[in-house]
């Protein structure tokens, strides 16, 4: 649940920053990790319950 929470916020700081700056290419990296993250976060196995 935390990758998936900080995926959100990564990709809300590159939306903001896509349309507050003039979308220098470093910030299309909070795009690149947040989709990552995102998807780590829904792929990855959970724990069995014992």
């Amino acid at each position: 649940m935390p990758y998936i929470i900080a995926a959100l916020a990564m990709l809300v700081a590159w939306g903001v920053g896509v349309v507050v700056f003039t979308a220098p290419g470093w910030i299309h990296l909070l795009l690149s990790a947040g989709l990552a993250l995102g998807i780590y976060g829904i792929v990855t196995p959970k724990p069995a319950k014992t």
